[in-house]
């Protein structure tokens, strides 16, 4: 018996796919895909329908762009989308590939915690959400005390100068998503965490999958002024310079972290004293001899840090609904604890000397 599914995906930058299909005895039947995309010649329609058709309905979603890409005749333009974007909107229509607004959202608004828990709450929660015990939640940190985060699979010796941690009395701790180093005092950059089910980015790439988890702050930023924009893979610039980076983890259980830290008005001098890939990325933008702060946003904005995180909330629960939540006091234990046992020890911190 034949099951009638639609799915829809919008391109990051690009125009929107839409997939109607069955399913019968476990393939894809009546596959019809239509959109605001252009293509040309028109006949390719045909040729990605039947490319469709027919295939197993279990089969992941670069599987099914590898079909419409080998079915395609040479020659033929795909403008606005892709055979990936064809492929994640069947997923979608097949329930394996989830949109924003499938998803109850839940936002945490800066909350000042030890950068060691923030830190820990992020595997918490991630956690969490893969197993289903917590809705996907976008969560904004705050911290007091002088830190440095660095990535997962970053070396401390190599990032960090010991003489300028005990100068300036950094606290370091290592997070579980890769990327660099992040140079974090109070209120000098803005910094918050996704935690979304992996089927939120099924069928996109690694690259596409920063852009589209970050569709919302772009909107955000462009509101207050600012047009920003990611360079691959995982830095967001505007056209005076970088502005941040993002990273993620992916857990075995299904849950994904999306980590973000953007300058708001960083103390560069200091920071070169605390990282040593300070000096060297800053070493070819004079900032190190011209310029006393790495401030983008504020800069740019000429905002209090408080005002761009409202922006950035009211953007975000706008766009999808999301409700106000708060830690819970089992999370918060969970995270000390796991200060305690990993996050905390220099066994973690370690790890890669």
């Amino acid at each position: 018996m034949a099951t009638h599914m639609h799915g829809e995906y919008k391109v990051h930058g690009g125009k929107l796919v839409v997939v109607d299909l069955d399913v019968a005895d476990g393939k894809l039947a009546d596959v019809s895909v239509s959109g605001d995309f252009f293509l040309e010649p028109d006949e390719a329609l045909d040729s990605i329908n039947g490319a469709l058709t027919g295939l197993a309905a279990d089969l992941p979603a670069p599987n099914l762009a590898a079909a419409i890409t080998a079915a395609l005749p040479d020659g033929v333009v795909l403008f606005g989308f892709s055979a990936q974007a064809v492929a994640v909107a069947v997923r979608r229509a097949l329930s394996k590939a989830t949109g924003w607004l499938d998803h109850e959202w839940d936002i945490i608004a800066p909350t000042v915690l030890p950068t060691a828990v923030n830190v820990a709450l992020d595997e918490v929660l991630s956690e969490e959400v893969g197993a289903g015990q917590r809705n996907p939640t976008l969560r904004f940190w705050d911290w007091n005390e002088p830190s440095v985060v660095i990535g997962s699979f970053q070396s401390v010796r190599n990032e960090l100068d010991p003489a300028g941690v005990e100068r300036y009395g950094i606290n370091v701790v290592r997070r579980i998503s890769g990327g660099g180093a992040m140079f974090m005092e109070a209120g000098n950059c803005i910094t918050y965490s996704l935690y979304v089910p992996q089927s939120l980015v099924d069928g996109l790439s690694f690259e596409d999958s920063y852009k589209f988890l970050d569709s919302w702050v772009m909107a955000a930023l462009e509101s207050i002024g600012v047009e920003a924009f990611y360079v691959p893979l995982n830095d967001i610039a505007t056209d005076q310079g970088k502005i941040g980076g993002a990273a993620q983890k992916r857990l075995s259980n299904g849950g994904m972290l999306h980590h973000v830290t953007m300058s708001y008005d960083i103390d560069a001098d200091k920071m070169v004293e605390v990282l040593r890939i300070g000096q060297e990325k800053l070493s070819d933008k004079g900032t190190r001899s011209a310029k006393k702060r790495v401030d983008p946003l504020r800069r740019q904005t000429g905002l209090a840090r408080r005002e761009i995180l409202e922006r950035m909330m009211e953007t975000f629960t706008a766009r999808y609904s999301a409700s106000r939540s708060e830690l819970t006091e089992h999370e918060l234990a969970e995270a000390a604890r796991r200060v305690t046992t990993k996050f905390g020890t220099p066994a973690w911190l370690n790890r890669i000397p």
